[in-house]
């Protein structure tokens, strides 16, 4: 495993070149040994930190997908995850990590692509931008998903109890549900209470929440005494909340695209959510990781 680390003032982060993923998220001051770990750390209960999905989140049926007519092998969450990126460029503060198609991916997906990931800390906060690209010459359709684990009770907080999801908007709208980490058709009422989400181990006792209709770009992650994490994004069109049971850390996911309809096994192009680009066309996502102290 090759890891990257940057970061100056209060926020330093690692990246595993082994699927662009961020692998810790310390906050404090810089080399001291009070510097605190927010990134859930691949335990037994979870083995990642904050995967990155592509070009599928979640399944297809039959972990497969289907392109005129040939099914090709996918693996859940896609394949980026299990791929080693190359770094572009690693200064103090930035790292620019990229990944392009080849006869391995085209085995699993049979798109060109490139796709660039970027990774920048400033002060409390911490950057990363994503870049979906297609060469060409056909169409590339395409789901993107950040899978970030963190601490469940975050440092500072005695349990699990007190802790909140603060979104910058209401969000009213029915929630979706999986199973086998395939989308179920029915849709149910949110646990949002006007802005407010109370987490509860038992909101996960059914898998992941959906909110499919997102209204938010933003939210607030804390509990008393522990730092306050605000999370933004731009780009994505969906959030998804999840905690494996008895497992110390929640994840807080923005996506752009569902997993497959359970019982869907329809062409890969129609599946739902998904971007589709044009030949020479990009599509850029933002993420963002900002640490304010306890309050």
């Amino acid at each position: 495993m090759s890891r990257i680390r940057i970061g100056a003032g209060r926020v330093t982060a690692e990246i595993d070149e082994q699927g662009a993923e961020l692998c810790s998220l310390r906050y404090g001051t810089e080399g001291q040994p009070g510097a605190t770990e927010l990134l859930w750390q691949a335990e037994r209960a979870w083995p990642w930190h904050a995967p990155l999905l592509f070009p599928v989140i979640g399944r297809m049926n039959g972990d497969r997908l289907r392109h005129d007519g040939t099914y090709y092998a996918m693996p859940k969450h896609g394949f980026a995850r299990d791929r080693r990126f190359t770094v572009a460029r690693h200064d103090a503060t930035t790292a620019v990590l990229a990944l392009r198609d080849d006869a391995a991916s085209r085995r699993l997906f049979p798109f060109p692509f490139r796709l660039t990931v970027g990774y920048a800390v400033e002060g409390s906060r911490l950057t990363v931008s994503y870049s979906v690209h297609n060469p060409g010459p056909g169409t590339l359709p395409a789901s993107l998903g950040v899978h970030p684990g963190f601490r469940w009770p975050l440092p500072g907080a005695t349990d699990k109890r007190g802790h909140t999801v603060l979104f910058e908007r209401p969000e009213p709208a029915p929630v979706r549900r999986v199973e086998d980490v395939l989308l179920l058709p029915e849709r149910h009422p949110t646990p949002v209470r006007g802005r407010t989400l109370r987490l509860d181990g038992a909101l996960f006792t059914d898998g992941a929440v959906i909110l499919e209709a997102l209204n938010s770009s933003s939210l607030i992650y804390s509990a008393p005494g522990s730092p306050r994490m605000t999370l933004s994004w731009h780009g994505f069109q969906q959030l998804a909340l999840w905690s494996p049971p008895e497992a110390d850390l929640l994840c807080l996911e923005p996506w752009y695209g569902l997993p497959s309809p359970i019982g869907s096994d329809g062409e890969y192009a129609a599946s739902p959510g998904q971007f589709h680009l044009a030949a020479g066309r990009s599509r850029t996502f933002g993420f963002g990781v900002e640490v304010s102290p306890a309050r």
